[in-house]
C-alpha cells in the first residue's frame, strides 16, 4: 500500500474541516444531493472521503463507503484500495468519487476497476479539482515554490489535478457516456470566514461569466455496453419459371415420312 498516498488523504479529509473546506464541502454536498437522489439501483459504494457523506440522499438501500485505511474524522464501511475494490464484476448500480482520483496511486486502474463493477447503465459521479480555477493556479504556483524550499500550499501538496476535458476523454475510452457536468466554487483561496463571506459574490458572477474557470468540477457519467444486434437478411421471394421441356414437341398434322 502506497504510504504517500494514505498520507495524503488523510490530509484531506482534514483539510475538509478548515474554512475552504467546509465550503467546499458544502457545495459539493449540494451537488451530490441534486443528483444522487434520482438515481435507483440496489448497491452504491462512495470511494474515498468518508468525512463527505457524499450518498446521503440516496435512496438505493445497501450503501457502503470506502477507505484505504482507517481515518479519524469518520469511520468508513470498507478498507480496500480503489484499484482493487471487493466486489464481483456488474455488481454495483453507483459509484460516487470525491476527490478519489486526484489521490490515487493509479487512477487509470482506479477508472478501470469502477467500470468492471458497475453494471450496464450504471453511474459514476466524480468530482475534482480544476487546474484552470483559482485554487489550482496556486497549487501550481506553490508547487513551483516547492522547489526552492518554500511551502505555500493551500491544498495538500500531493494533489494530482485531472483536468474536466481530460477525464472526459478518459471515460469515454471505457464506453462511458457523458450525463452532465458543472464548475463550482469560484472564490479566491483564502482560510478565513470573513474574507470568504466578502467574496460570496463571485460564485454567482463566475456561474455567468467564467464557468469553466471554477476551482471544482462535478461530472456524471453512465456506462454503456455496446452489444451485437443480429441483423436479419432480407430475402427475396423468387418466382421459378417453369423449365423448357428438352424434348422437341412433334407436329401431329405431318405425316413422318
Amino acid at each position: 500500500m502506497n504510504s504517500q498516498i494514505i498520507e495524503t488523504s488523510a490530509d484531506l479529509n482534514d483539510w475538509l474541516l478548515t474554512p475552504a473546506g467546509s465550503y467546499l464541502r458544502e457545495w459539493e454536498s449540494r451537488q451530490f444531493d441534486r443528483v444522487i437522489a434520482d438515481i435507483f439501483g440496489y448497491h452504491a459504494l462512495q470511494l474515498g472521503l468518508s468525512h463527505m457523506p457524499a450518498l446521503q440522499s440516496s435512496r438505493i438501500r445497501h450503501c457502503w463507503v470506502s477507505e484505504n485505511q482507517p481515518t479519524s474524522v469518520a469511520s468508513p464501511s470498507l478498507l480496500a484500495e480503489d484499484v482493487a475494490l471487493p466486489f464481483p464484476d456488474q455488481s454495483l448500480d453507483l459509484v460516487v468519487m470525491p476527490h478519489t482520483l486526484e489521490f490515487s496511486r493509479d487512477p487509470h486502474s482506479c477508472l478501470r476497476e469502477v467500470e468492471r463493477v458497475l453494471v450496464a447503465d450504471g453511474r459514476v459521479v466524480i468530482c475534482g479539482f480544476n487546474p484552470l480555477g483559482l485554487w489550482g493556479l496556486r497549487q501550481q504556483r506553490a508547487n513551483f515554490y516547492a522547489r526552492f524550499g518554500l511551502n505555500d500550499y493551500f491544498l495538500p501538496a500531493q494533489t494530482d489535478f485531472i483536468g474536466y476535458w481530460r477525464l472526459r476523454d478518459w471515460l469515454r475510452l471505457l464506453s462511458f457516456d457523458i450525463e452532465g457536468g458543472c464548475f463550482g466554487a469560484y472564490r479566491p483561496s483564502v482560510q478565513s470566514d470573513k474574507w470568504l463571506e466578502r467574496f460570496a459574490w463571485m460564485d454567482k458572477a463566475g456561474d455567468r461569466w467564467w464557468p469553466i474557470l471554477g476551482s471544482v468540477y462535478f461530472l456524471v457519467a453512465v456506462k454503456r455496453v455496446r452489444g451485437m444486434h443480429l441483423i436479419s437478411s432480407r430475402w427475396k421471394k423468387v418466382t421459378r419459371k417453369p423449365l423448357a421441356s428438352a424434348v422437341p414437341t412433334v407436329n401431329s398434322s405431318k405425316t413422318p415420312p
